[in-house]
This record gives C-alpha cells, structure tokens and sequence, in this order.
C-alpha cells in the first residue's frame, strides 16, 4: 500500500474553508489558499498525516465545473500558493491528495465552444450531433452547467492523463476522482497506467456511491473507493438505535478487504454533518467506529469540532456543510473541545495499532442498541474490541486484547 498504509486524512473543501465566493463573482480575488497555512498544524496535531484537498482548479462556482485543469482558481490565488501549501504540507510529513474532476467541465470550458465549432480542441466534450435543433453537450446528471467529457476518445484520455501526471510532478501525492462512477472503469484502466509509470507511489481514490465496490476497483485500477455503505450505516444505525444495521454492513465491509482496502469515512463535502445527524455524543461515538475499523480514514475539517451543518437539496444547498473558517485556529468557539480531544485520542489510537488498516472485523454481540465487535490483526497477533450502547446517551469503549479498556468516551 506504501504510504497510505498508515494514513489519515484531513478532508477540506478549499473554496468554503478559505472564504472564497461561489454563486456570485469575485470582486478581489486573491491568494485565499494560503490560509489553509495556519491550519496545517492542527492537522498534525489532530494526528493527520494527509490532506484530502477539495477542488482547486479554476472554475466557475463551486470548483467541480472546472474552466482549466491546470491553473489554480483565481479566488484561491496561483500556482505558486498551491506549490508553497503542497510544500508545507511535506515539511510537516503531511502528503496530499488533490480533487480531479475528470467526468464532466464547466459548460464555459473554452473545449465545449471548441466541441460546437467543431473543432478538434472541443474531442474531450460529450456530443449529441443528433440532437434536435443542432450539436448539443451531453451533461452530467441532469445539471445544465456541467457538460460530461467523452471518455470515448483518445484526446480525453490524453487530458487527464497529462493534467494527473502535471500535478504529481509538482508534488501531489494522490488524487480523488470525483465522480468515478459516472466513468466507464475501462477510462481509468487507460488512464492509470500512464499515470502510474511516472508516479508508482500516487494514490487514487474513486468516488463510488454504490454498487459492487470489487468490480468497480479491479476494472478501473483504482487504489480504493469511498466507502458511502459503511457511512451510511453508521449515522442511520445511531439515529435509529438499530445496530443490527451496522453489523450487517460491518460483514460487507470485512468482506472487502479480500480484494482492496476502502476509504473510509464519517463526514465529507456532500453529506449533512455527522453531529446534526447524531449530536456530539454520537459524533464521538461515529469516530470511534471509524477509527477502529479497517480502512483509511478521512475526518472532514469541522467534524473534529462537533460542527454542524444540513445539506439541503436546493442552489445553495451545500453551504451549511461547506462554511469558511477562522484564520486561525485558535479563534474557534470551546463548544467543540471534547469532540477534538476524543478524535485526537482516537486517531492516537489507531497511529499505535497500525495494523488496523486492513483488519478483520467480526461482530461479536449485537442487540438493537448494543453491539461489540471485534477487529483482528491480519497474522492475528493482536486484536481490540469495540463496544457501543446507545441505550442511554450514545457511548462507545475500546478494549485491548488483554480486556483492559484503552478509551471510552464516557471518560475520555
């Protein structure tokens, strides 16, 4: 696995975090990506040793209808502020993953004008030549300012290949591929490989929201997938006192670790936060099982804190979930302090039993609002057990191998 093996991440949307505008246009942009520079020492401190970057290509809005692949976004400054964050990040031993967006562009993207004229810059955008009244960009999931490339065509490949290999050759460690699943995997067997033969050591994520996981990461070549069945069995298993649900899908999840590690989660850009879902005590409960199970783990900047947000389905919808950040973090409000405490204990935790990362997990008690599961070293040399009530307020306890309890949250 290299060095995701010992991973966490520290998920951060780069647009929301920095301030940045995104429904309306910019009246002074500048280099608001250098903010992030405050904030790289808590996420050593948290006991990160990554940063999940969010998008960071010039777009129009919200960073995911990209304008050019290769230049920074001018609200969150230039090149050289992303080369000076990538930098920074390596002096702390943080490695980091950039946001590519290779399924659809912005419908302002100069190839989509180019793909109408019919000329040979517009090969990379999805056309219907039939449409009626004339050539019309296919799009991405029925939203009209997100026009889908043609992963069809060599020249697309060729682009991501050649923007993948750009940025890694400055620094970047790893890419998520939003929207992997919209993207016939056998794309990303081309393209991988490529990318690959310059970057043996890059990792790559692929957004997949369901399906079958295996499938999809022995097609495409993919290092992982988002693992969206383990996150959404953890906050419905809290808001409905059933952990039933959670032991089912903890055997789905074990299951996969027969044919490649998953990118595991409790919060991120597109969900409702997992404290408005479950309340702090549960948040708490939420990283627990996400730092003692097999996987490599992202925390979404804010989730450390108890931050709360409701995403709604509506333009705007995602602001709540996607706010701007202090300048420092000191300037925080305390309320969160327990919840930072905990995810700093609990990513401890995991940081002293490495082995964790590709566990196996094996429920062994469940009732409605109780479980224990047990997550086993591979060669079997160790294991930690978990146990979870919510019968009361949501609590959660690891024990080691010998019985003695190595945290709860009923004490910290």
């Amino acid at each position: 696995m290299g060095w995701v093996e010992h991973a966490v991440l520290w998920h951060v949307y780069p647009l929301g975090f920095c301030g940045a505008p995104v429904h309306e246009p910019d009246p002074s942009p500048g280099p608001r990506l250098r903010r992030l520079l405050g904030w790289l020492d808590h996420a050593v401190a948290l006991g990160a040793s990554g940063l999940l970057l969010g998008p960071v290509f010039r777009s129009s809005t919200h960073g995911y209808d990209t304008l050019d692949h290769r230049a920074v976004d001018p609200r969150l400054g230039g090149d050289s502020d992303l080369d000076d964050l990538i930098a920074a990040c390596h002096a702390r031993g943080l490695r980091v993953v950039l946001d590519g967006v290779f399924s659809h562009v912005g419908r302002d993207h100069p190839a989509v004008a180019a793909a109408l004229r019919g000329e040979p810059e517009g090969d990379v955008v999805d056309v219907d030549r039939d449409a009626p009244g004339g050539p019309r960009p296919r799009v991405f999931e029925g939203h009209d300012q997100l026009v889908r490339l043609d992963h069809a065509h060599p020249a697309t490949v060729d682009l991501v290949v050649d923007v993948m290999t750009w940025w890694l050759d400055r620094g970047a460690d790893g890419w998520r591929l939003d929207a992997a699943y919209s993207v016939d995997p056998a794309f990303w067997a081309q393209v991988l490989p490529r990318v690959r033969a310059a970057h043996p050591d890059a990792w790559v994520l692929g957004e997949v929201i369901h399906g079958d996981y295996p499938a999809f990461v022995q097609a495409s070549g993919v290092d992982t997938v988002t693992q969206y069945e383990l996150w959404k069995a953890v906050w419905s298993s809290l808001v409905d006192r059933n952990l039933h649900e959670l032991a089912w899908t903890l055997g789905r999840h074990d299951a996969l670790l027969d044919h490649f590690v998953p990118q595991t989660f409790v919060g991120n850009h597109d969900v409702t936060r997992i404290a408005s879902r479950v309340g702090q005590d549960g948040a708490v409960v939420a990283a627990a099982v996400l730092m003692t199970l097999a996987g490599v783990p992202s925390v979404y900047a804010g989730d450390e804190h108890g931050f709360t947000g409701v995403k709604e389905d509506r333009v705007g919808g995602d602001d709540a979930v996607r706010p701007a950040f202090p300048d420092d973090p000191a300037d925080l409000a305390p309320w969160g302090t327990h919840v930072l405490r905990a995810h700093q204990q609990l990513i401890g935790l995991r940081r002293r039993h490495p082995w964790l990362v590709d566990a196996r997990t094996q429920v062994v008690a469940v009732e409605n609002a109780r479980c224990t599961y047990r997550s086993t070293a591979r060669d079997g040399s160790d294991h930690l057990d978990v146990d979870l009530d919510l019968t009361g307020t949501p609590t959660a306890r690891v024990r080691a191998a010998d019985g003695s309890t190595l945290w709860s949250s009923a004490t910290g």
